[in-house]
């Protein structure tokens, strides 16, 4: 996100040291940095199918190679800010204005899935995912398009950066396998702040297992569904463990025809016994349309 001029005019003299009389030496404290995050970055490219190379171009540029103050106090490699879907740990610092919100982070994975999350939750980076995971040039300029950093040269900071330093490799190379077996990786989504992917035709139980690296029996457990049960073209297919109830702007839903329980859990992410729970029923009890449901 957008940086300090003392932070943004640090980086500048690093990459002219770096593009100075021998073009080809490295900063130590950047190797030190990609060695670090690689595998991070990688298994995030794997989940969120971001390139790995954005993804550390970014974190390095961002952060100062993590000595930046919001990195090193903080754990937030991204500069992002606080928002009105933020919900944990602040902290005040200067960026455009004085005394700006930013995130907290427990650690900096953390700092990297919400990067992922925060990208892949909003509808100006959609464009980015449709491109190959190994277009990192068109990711770099998709980014400074999409108004991710004020930098006129934000593109061109990140593509340096990826070349001098080889991180397109981890977008071949960690992740080559998973690439090979997966040519048309499934657009990644958020819906309460979860990540979720919609079935394609031919998707089965066994295919996104092995795209997504997590077992048959975790998949269908996020998702409330029995062991027996054949995924359908459209259906929301979560990725991880969904919430006990719904973000802040959804309180209630009127049940609409051919809408059930399960459905409804799926559309907010949330747990279904849960969403029985706050509206005191049970799974024999009747649904029909025009009941409205709590939420939250």
């Amino acid at each position: 996100m957008k940086r300090t001029w003392k932070v943004a005019f640090a980086m500048a003299v690093c990459l002219l040291s770096v593009a100075g009389a021998d073009a080809q030496s490295r900063s130590k404290q950047y190797e030190a940095y990609i060695k670090e995050y690689r595998e991070i970055a990688v298994e995030e490219m794997k989940r969120y199918h971001i390139p790995a190379s954005i993804t550390l171009a970014q974190g390095l540029l961002e952060s100062g190679a993590g000595q930046g103050t919001l990195a090193r106090k903080s754990n937030n490699h991204f500069g992002i800010k606080c928002g009105s879907d933020w919900d944990g740990k602040t902290v005040k610092h200067d960026d455009d204005a004085r005394n700006e919100c930013f995130r907290v982070y427990k650690n900096a994975k953390d700092s990297y899935r919400d990067h992922s999350k925060f990208l892949a939750g909003r509808s100006r980076y959609a464009s980015l995912f449709e491109l190959k995971i190994t277009d990192y040039k068109g990711w770099a300029r998709g980014l400074k398009k999409a108004g991710y950093a004020t930098n006129p040269r934000y593109a061109e900071q990140l593509i340096g950066i990826i070349e001098l330093y080889d991180l397109h490799k981890y977008d071949t190379k960690g992740g080559l396998k998973w690439m090979k077996e997966n040519p048309n990786p499934h657009q990644p989504y958020i819906a309460n702040g979860l990540l979720y992917i919609k079935v394609r035709a031919g998707d089965t139980w066994k295919s996104l297992a092995k795209e997504f690296d997590i077992s048959r029996k975790k998949l269908r457990k996020y998702n409330d569904l029995y062991k027996g049960y054949e995924l359908q073209e459209g259906d929301i297919v979560y990725l991880e463990k969904k919430n006990r109830k719904a973000g802040k702007e959804y309180v209630a839903h009127e049940l609409k025809a051919g809408e059930s329980m399960h459905s409804v859990s799926q559309r907010y992410g949330i747990r279904l016994e849960r969403l029985y729970k706050m509206n005191r029923m049970k799974p024999e009890d009747e649904v029909r349309p025009g009941m409205i449901l709590r939420l939250r």
